[in-house]
Order: C-alpha cells, then structure tokens, then sequence
C-alpha cells in the first residue's frame, strides 16, 4: 500500500512539471562553459514580430551571443523552419563569421568576411518567416565551430561542416503565423 502511494506521489510531481526547463536553450560542452544565442528583438518562445518577416519588412533581427567556447574559431548562424509543409525550410545560412564577432545588428549587415548561402527562397540573404498556413516555429541556431572557414557553397555542405567541425550550439525559437 505505502508503495503505491509513493508511486502515485512521484508521477504526480513529475506529471505537474517540477521539473524547469532553462527559459533559453543553451549549449554546454566540453569545458563546463554554456553558449547562449540572445536577441534585443526576439524572446524565446514569444511570437516574431512581423517586422522580421514577409508581412513587414523582411529585414533580420539583431542577434548577439556569448560563452562560445575558448577554442572558437568562427561561427556559423542558421534559420530553419522544421514545420514547412515540404520538409525543413531554409530561411538563412551565414558561414564563417570571425571568432572576435558576437553580434550581427538589426536588418544586417552580416560581418565582410562571413558568407551568406542560397536560402530555400534562392537568395542568397535573410528571408524572413512567411509560413504558408498555421503557427511555424522558427529556430535561429548559432554554432562555434573549430575551424577558421568552412566550405559552404550550398544549404547541404553547410550543414555538413557544421556537423564535422562543431565545438557547441545555442538556439533562440520563435513562432510566426501570418494575420
């Protein structure tokens, strides 16, 4: 009997969420250090504000970061939207920004010597969220990688760079849908 009611009191305090979750996602890795992906114009899990997408201005938010690893040697910062009616949308892959740069300013323009890669729009520049029907999330990744630059002349070599080469990763989600 005793042993059912501690049961029956451990799934209650789990099923009531006890357990928190961080309010930004954050990175550890190897080291003890955590990275975190902020934004003055995005909070984690709160609505994009049009601005940033096709119905406003199009233009990219501000994003900064800290607590890359000490062995960063660039970035890479990526937007995909994993709800696309066709598969995972690519909204803006940036390569190789230099290890010194922890910010990119509201509506750009992203560091000279960071590259930008075609998006799934076939730009090769931001492409806000403009999602088809429904809420969308929308997930801004930065990642610290081990290498000075990164071939990335396409969405898939990009991606699998990132894999071969990174040291931690931070995300700042979103949703969006179109009034």
């Amino acid at each position: 009997m005793k042993e059912g009611i501690f049961a029956l009191i451990a799934i209650l305090f789990l099923s009531f969420g006890c357990v928190s979750e961080p309010a930004q996602p954050e990175s550890e890795f190897e080291g003890g250090g955590l990275m975190k992906l902020l934004s003055n114009d995005l909070k984690q899990g709160q609505e994009i504000p049009s601005e940033f997408t096709c119905d406003g201005s199009n233009i990219s938010p501000e994003l900064h970061w800290e607590g890359a690893p000490a062995e960063t040697k660039s970035f890479a910062l990526t937007l995909r939207d994993p709800d696309a009616p066709m598969g995972t949308f690519n909204h803006w892959l940036v390569c190789n920004i230099p290890a010194n740069i922890l910010s990119i300013p509201k509506g750009g323009p992203i560091p000279a010597e960071a590259t930008q890669v075609q998006n799934d729009f076939g730009k090769g520049d931001y492409g806000g969220p403009c999602p088809p029907s429904g809420s969308h999330r929308y997930y801004f990744k930065l990642y610290a990688l081990d290498v000075e630059k990164i071939e990335c002349t396409n969405a898939q070599q990009l991606l699998q760079q990132i894999e071969a080469h990174k040291l931690a990763e931070a995300e700042l989600m979103a949703p969006y849908q179109r009034k």
